[in-house]
C-alpha cells in the first residue's frame, strides 16, 4: 500500500521526506536568528559565531530533541564575502551533524544579500548535512521570486505507519536584497502564489491519506518573518496569559509586507494557510529578536508564537539573553495540543503554554 501512496503524492507538487519516528513524544527545538558571519574583518564577529556554536552544543546536549528547526537569518549576508559565504552553513550544521539530529531550515531577510541567497544556502546545506530535510519549492514555482524554501515535511508516529500524524510546513518569507552589483530589494512576504501551492498540497494529502479531520493529522507552520496581522496582537498582550519577553515594538519591517512594498500582500498566504490546513496547532516566527510571546490570532483562531533569539550575532538588548523555543508533542492526536516554552542557554525556562483549544 505504501508505494501506491507515494506514487499518488509524488505525482503532485508535494515534497516527501523520510519518515521520522516518535518514541512517545516528539520534541522540536527551534534555533532562530543565528546570524553567523557578522564582522568577519575583526575579532568581534568570529567570537559571536563561537558563542552561537557553544549555545547550540549546550542545548542539543541537554535537550536531546527529536528534530530541530533553524527558523531564518542563519547568516548575516550583508557582512559575508562571495568567496566563502556559503561555508558558514558548514559551521551552523556542524552541531546537528555531530548529534545526528534531523532538521529543517527556513530563511530570512539577512539570508538574501549581495553575496548570498536562500537558494545558495539550501544547496550548501543539502550538500554538507545528510540529515537535512530542507527542500526547494517545486520546479513549477516562479523561481527565486516565489521563495525557494517553501516545502513540508511529514512526521510519522512509527516507521511502519502508512500515513503521517503531523505535517511540518515551512514558508519562505523572502525579503533582503538580490545578489550582485545592481542589488534590489526582495518583496518581504510569502508570495501570493503560495496560496495555490497550499491548496494543491492539501488536496494531494487528502487524496493519499484521507482528510486531516478524519485521520487525525495535525500541522505546525514555520516562517521567519511573522504575518502582518500579528502587529495588532501586541496592543493587547497580557503578560500572565501571553507570557514571554515583549521588548520589540512591531512596526515597519517587523512583519510581512510592511516595508512599503505592498501592505497586506501576505493575505493570500495567511488566508489559505488557515482555511486549507486543518488541525493547525500554530504558526512560529522569528525575526523580531526581542519578542518571545505567544497569542491567539482571533481573526483566524490560530495560535501565533515568536521564537527566541538564539544567535550571538544580530541586534540584542540588555537582559534579553539567548536561547531556544521548545515544542513537545505528547500525543499524535491533534486534539492534544503540544506544550511549548522558552529555554535559555543557562538552562532556566519560562513562557510555558499548551497550544490547544483552551489557550486564550
Amino acid at each position: 500500500m505504501l508505494p501506491i501512496l507515494v506514487a499518488l503524492v509524488a505525482a503532485s507538487p508535494v515534497v516527501l521526506a523520510s519518515p521520522l519516528p516518535q518514541d512517545g513524544t516528539f520534541k522540536i527545538t527551534v534555533f532562530s536568528d543565528l546570524h553567523y558571519g557578522e564582522n568577519p574583518w575583526d575579532d568581534w564577529g568570529p567570537i559571536q559565531d563561537i558563542n552561537s556554536t557553544t549555545l547550540m552544543n549546550t542545548v542539543l546536549s541537554s535537550e536531546a530533541p527529536d528534530y530541530v528547526v533553524l527558523n531564518g537569518d542563519l547568516i548575516t549576508g550583508e557582512n559575508t564575502f562571495r568567496e566563502n559565504s556559503t561555508t558558514l552553513i558548514d559551521a551552523i550544521v556542524a552541531p546537528l551533524n555531530s548529534f545526528k539530529i534531523p532538521f529543517s531550515s527556513t530563511h530570512g531577510n539577512h539570508d538574501n544579500s549581495v553575496n548570498i541567497t536562500h537558494s545558495e544556502e539550501i544547496r550548501r546545506e543539502l550538500k554538507v548535512a545528510p540529515l537535512s530535510h530542507t527542500r526547494f519549492a517545486p520546479t513549477w514555482a516562479d523561481g527565486e521570486g516565489y521563495g525557494p524554501g517553501t516545502y513540508w515535511v511529514p512526521v510519522y508516529t512509527t516507521k511502519t505507519d502508512s500515513s503521517p500524524s503531523l505535517i511540518l510546513w515551512f514558508f519562505d518569507s523572502r525579503s533582503g536584497f538580490t545578489e550582485g552589483v545592481n542589488s534590489t530589494q526582495v518583496p518581504d512576504w510569502v508570495d501570493e502564489n503560495v496560496a495555490d501551492w497550499i491548496k494543491l498540497n492539501v488536496a494531494a494529502m487528502d487524496a493519499a491519506w484521507g482528510p486531516a479531520e478524519s485521520v487525525n493529522r495535525g500541522s505546525l507552520a514555520f516562517v521567519h518573518i511573522p504575518p502582518h496581522v500579528v502587529q495588532d496582537l501586541q496592543e493587547n498582550l497580557n503578560s500572565t496569559q501571553d507570557p514571554g519577553l515583549n521588548a520589540d515594538e512591531l512596526g515597519s519591517g517587523s512583519t510581512q509586507s510592511t516595508q512599503g512594498l505592498g501592505t497586506g500582500a501576505d493575505d493570500p498566504f495567511w488566508d489559505a494557510l488557515n482555511a486549507e490546513v486543518k488541525n493547525l496547532h500554530g504558526v512560529i516566527s522569528g525575526h523580531d529578536h526581542g519578542n518571545e510571546w505567544c497569542k491567539r490570532e482571533p481573526s483566524k483562531n490560530v495560535i501565533f508564537c515568536f521564537d527566541k533569539h538564539s544567535g550571538y550575532g544580530g541586534y540584542s538588548g540588555t537582559g534579553w539573553g539567548h536561547g531556544v523555543r521548545n515544542i513537545v508533542f505528547r500525543s499524535p492526536n491533534p486534539s492534544v495540543g503540544p506544550e511549548t516554552w522558552i529555554r535559555m542557554q543557562e538552562g532556566d525556562t519560562h513562557a510555558r503554554i499548551i497550544m490547544d483549544s483552551s489557550y486564550n
